[in-house]
Parts: C-alpha cells; sequence; structure tokens
C-alpha cells in the first residue's frame, strides 16, 4: 500500500542546520566534478568517442563532467531495446510499476541536497531553486505512481441486456522524451516516468546543456530494480539524434518540452507516417510563454511588486512560466515600477552556490542572445535598470533588467527572451489589460492581481492561459494542485502533474461478448 500523497515540502535556509547540510552537499558534488555519464541502451552503459562537454555557466573553466554522445546508430538500438523490454513491463501489474516508481521518489528523497547541489554546478540554481526542482521529481514520482493505481480499474461502462461489456487502458508501446535544460532533474523526470508507470518504454534525449543530471536520474532507476531497457538514454545532438528518433518509425509517441521553433519541428516531422510505421504517432508539444501579471488599482501594490520580481527574476526569468510582461493600471503606474525596481536592485547577483538571489544565465549562447535582444529593445523601451553583462569569473550574468514604456506589439512584449528582462506595460482600464494580456501567440500562465472581485472573475473566464494566478506569483506550479500546460503556441496543454496526464500515454480497449 503506497502513502497518500503530499508534496514534498521545502526546507528553510535560514536555519542553520538547513544551510549547513547543503553547503556539505555542494562540497560532496565539487568532489566528483568530472565525471563521465554514458548511454544507457536495454540496461548497457555505453561509451562513445564523441564527448559533450557539461561547464559550470557560473565558473565556465570549471567542467563540471563529461557526457558520451551517441550518434545515429545508437538509435536504432535504443528503440529495440525499448520494444523489447516492452511486453515484460507492459505485462506487469499496476501496483508493481508503481511500487517501483513509488520508490524512485524515495530514493531521491533520501539524497535530495546531492541532487540539488548537482543543478548548482550544471544549471547554475541556487539553493531554494535546486531544492525546488529536486522536491518536484518526488511529487511527480508518488503522485503519477497513485494515478496509475486510478486508470488501472476497468472503465465504467453502461450496462447492455444480452451482452458483457468490458474496457481498458494500456499502454501504447516505446516513445521518445525530450525534455529542457532548466528543470533538468524534474521535468525529465516527470516526462519520462509518467509513460513509463502506465506501462510503457521510452528513449531519454537529456538537453546537452545538463546531462550530468540526467546520468544520476539514471542510476537512481537502477538502484530502484527498474527492468534494464524500460529507460534508455541517449545524449546527443538534436539536429542529429532527436531527429532520428522523432521520425523512427518504431517510435509510438513523442513528449516534449522546450522553445515554440523546436516544437513545431517536432510536430510537422511526427504526423509525417514513415515505411514500416504502423501508427500514427501521438506527439505532445509544450513549448514557451510570453507571460503576463495584471496589477490593478485596487491591490496591495507592495505584494503585487514583490511577486511581480519573484515571478521575472526567479532562476534569472530561464522559466516557461517566468513574467515577462507586467501590465499596470495607469493610475498606479509610477508606484508600482519605483517599488519593482527598488526590490529588483536588491537582488544579489553571484554564484549559485552562495544561495545568491540570482544566478548566472545557462550557455554563452544563452547569454549573447539575451544580451541581444536587450540591444534591440532599447529602440521600443525606455531601460530603467539593468541590461548589462556582470563581469564575474566569466560566468553567464545579466543584471536584472526592466524596460518601461513598452508597446504591447513591440519584440519586448511579444518575443520569447528566456531570461531577466521584464518589460512594464502600461493600460487605462481593465478591458484594455485582458486585450494586451491576450494578445500574444502564446497562452502559458498568467496572473491578476486586484481586489474587485468581478475583475477575478472576468479573468477567469476571459485571460486565456493554462495557468491563472490571482494574488500571488505566476511560477510555481505544485504537482498534483496546480495541472501545468498551457494554450495556444505555448503547446498543447498536456497538463504535467495532473490527473489526465498518464491517460495521454494509454488507450483504450473495449471488449464484448454475447452472452445467453
Amino acid at each position: 500500500m503506497l502513502n497518500p500523497y503530499v508534496t514534498e515540502p521545502y526546507s528553510d535556509f535560514s536555519d542553520p542546520t538547513n544551510a549547513d547540510a547543503y553547503r556539505s552537499a555542494v562540497a560532496a558534488v565539487e568532489q566528483d566534478l568530472g565525471e563521465r555519464s554514458l548511454l544507457v541502451i536495454g540496461g548497457k552503459h555505453v561509451d562513445t568517442r564523441a564527448t559533450i562537454e557539461s561547464i559550470n555557466p557560473a565558473l565556465p573553466d570549471q567542467q563540471v563532467g563529461t557526457s558520451a554522445a551517441a550518434g545515429k546508430g545508437h538509435v536504432d538500438e535504443a528503440l529495440d531495446a525499448a520494444w523489447a523490454a516492452y511486453p515484460d513491463w507492459s505485462g506487469r501489474t499496476a501496483e508493481e510499476r508503481a511500487g517501483l516508481i513509488y520508490r524512485v521518489g524515495d530514493l531521491i528523497a533520501e539524497r535530495k541536497f546531492e541532487f540539488a547541489a548537482w543543478q548548482t554546478f550544471e544549471a547554475g540554481k541556487n539553493w531554494a531553486e535546486a531544492e525546488a526542482d529536486v522536491a518536484e521529481t518526488i511529487d511527480f514520482c508518488r503522485y503519477y505512481a497513485l494515478q496509475a493505481l486510478r486508470l488501472a480499474e476497468p472503465v465504467d461502462l453502461a450496462p447492455c441486456p444480452g451482452e458483457e461489456n468490458e474496457a481498458w487502458l494500456q499502454a501504447l508501446g516505446a516513445g521518445v522524451v525530450i525534455p529542457p535544460w532548466n528543470f533538468p532533474l524534474a521535468i525529465l523526470a516527470g516526462m519520462t516516468i509518467g509513460p513509463v508507470v502506465a506501462g510503457n518504454t521510452v528513449v531519454v534525449k537529456p538537453a546537452s546543456n545538463t546531462p550530468l543530471v540526467g546520468w544520476g536520474f539514471m542510476k537512481v532507476l537502477e538502484d530502484a530494480g527498474l527492468p534494464p531497457g524500460v529507460v534508455n538514454y541517449l545524449p546527443g545532438s538534436g539536429g542529429e539524434i532527436g531527429d532520428s528518433l522523432v521520425d523512427h518509425p518504431l517510435t509510438r509517441f513523442v513528449n516534449f518540452t522546450g522553445s515554440k521553433e523546436v516544437g513545431l519541428r517536432i510536430g510537422e516531422r511526427s504526423a509525417k507516417v514513415h515505411e514500416g510505421q504502423k501508427w500514427l504517432k501521438r506527439a505532445y508539444m509544450e513549448m514557451g510563454g510570453k507571460d503576463a501579471l495584471i496589477i490593478d488599482d485596487t491591490c496591495d501594490l507592495d505584494a503585487a511588486a514583490a511577486d511581480a520580481v519573484r515571478s521575472a527574476f526567479g532562476f534569472q526569468g530561464q522559466k516557461c512560466s517566468a513574467c515577462s510582461r507586467l501590465i499596470v493600471f495607469e493610475s498606479v503606474h509610477d508606484a508600482v515600477l519605483e517599488k519593482v525596481v527598488e526590490i529588483a536592485s536588491q537582488l544579489s547577483v553571484g554564484p549559485p552556490r552562495d544561495n545568491h538571489a540570482m544566478g548566472p544565465v545557462i550557455s554563452a549562447a544563452q547569454h549573447a542572445s539575451i544580451l541581444s535582444e536587450i540591444q534591440r529593445g532599447l529602440d521600443e523601451g525606455d531601460l530603467v535598470m539593468g541590461g548589462k553583462p556582470i563581469d564575474r569569473d566569466g560566468g553567464y550574468y545579466i543584471e536584472p533588467t526592466v524596460f518601461d514604456g513598452v508597446d504591447p506589439n513591440a519584440r519586448l512584449a511579444q518575443h520569447e527572451i528566456f531570461g531577466p528582462v521584464l518589460s512594464v506595460i502600461t493600460v487605462k482600464d481593465f478591458d484594455e489589460a485582458l486585450s494586451v494580456a491576450n494578445g500574444t501567440e502564446f497562452g502559458l500562465t498568467g496572473g491578476v492581481y486586484s481586489n474587485d472581485e468581478r475583475r477575478l472573475e472576468r479573468a477567469k473566464r476571459e485571460f486565456h492561459v493554462g495557468n491563472l494566478y490571482l494574488n500571488r506569483k505566476i511560477t510555481g506550479a505544485l504537482v498534483g494542485i496546480q495541472p501545468f500546460g498551457g494554450f495556444n503556441m505555448s503547446g498543447s496543454n498536456a497538463k504535467a502533474g495532473g490527473p489526465d496526464y498518464l491517460r495521454l500515454f494509454m488507450e483504450m480497449k473495449t471488449v464484448s461478448r454475447r452472452i445467453e
């Protein structure tokens, strides 16, 4: 019997005991830097000549480790291994699969700070952001395990005289998981174990920026006793390995989280039927956002400004849910902007291992891209704070940046920058605020700060996002509490951490028998 689901608690790092424990984990992980992660195909660890180098974005001269890089030939091997493992794994009881996946969560919980510390080095996450990522991973394991038991129950059907009818849900087969780098454990694990606990097998292609975190997850799966071939691990080039996995006729489904551009490419390629393919591939694309927080003239402006800063600059704005548009009533604009700038200017920027509020962005390429967008933005809005790189140990640091006077149709207000850049847009009233909020191609998260109940009710109906937050920050969805996924070009609204997520990777079979 599995324990009832509750979310994994976060640590209070103002407690010296917790702070010392995290520092100890950082010191221990630092001793293991330089590790090499390998491919995992059918339970075998495979090295290659090709290599992916993982570096610390706060200290690029420090190598976190290296990873073997898969070639096209490994795609066939991995999918063959996944299909070879499928009959046994899908044939096991839901109780057996759920128990094993629940144990994965327990094993990660026992080493929570260790897994978080790896993200501090490889992904540039401070203590709270890294621990929250690990806690979400634990939540996915436990929640999806329990959901698998629920979905294993017979489907409720209406009676029919003279017939015996039954229906049930069963796994699809072997699929492909392509997760992003910004939640290198939580999203990778959730996208993997959801299909797996439902009875499927998978090939995971981790993000090239964070292969060591994924390697750690693979080792936990082995420790938990997951059979060989159920989860296969192929770090490698997205253009080469990613396309081959998506196109392959043995791929039954594709589960992707990442940018809109890559998601659209995967959707298009998944729709094509290749020689030897016996099914229409299911493909789920969770993509980007240009998320907005509305602040009106009735709310607590101090609380609204504080949550705007948390939403915009947590993990350097590298969340698809991050607030990148702040839509403010004209009557309170000056007061809100002053408070936002004051709070944001107090954010410390520095090495994640020292638990600064903001660390580096993930890579040199992302650093250059964000600074380029800021430079372009100088022609579209008034730069009121930040906008410059910070020179510290060669790390990829950027000041928290705020633009004011941004036109709702400007690139600053439409293009996902994926960095610490907030655009302030002024509106006259709530009608205009909703129009501006809905005026992008995305629809992932959004929020409203207001004490006017009529406006909040309107937002529920008219603010077109998959996750709407009222009088709180717009990041930090909890598994099983706030199922996460967006509308429009933000993706297929697959609702990770929701009660219907596993259903995406299952199909229903109905059997009818005439009886006397």
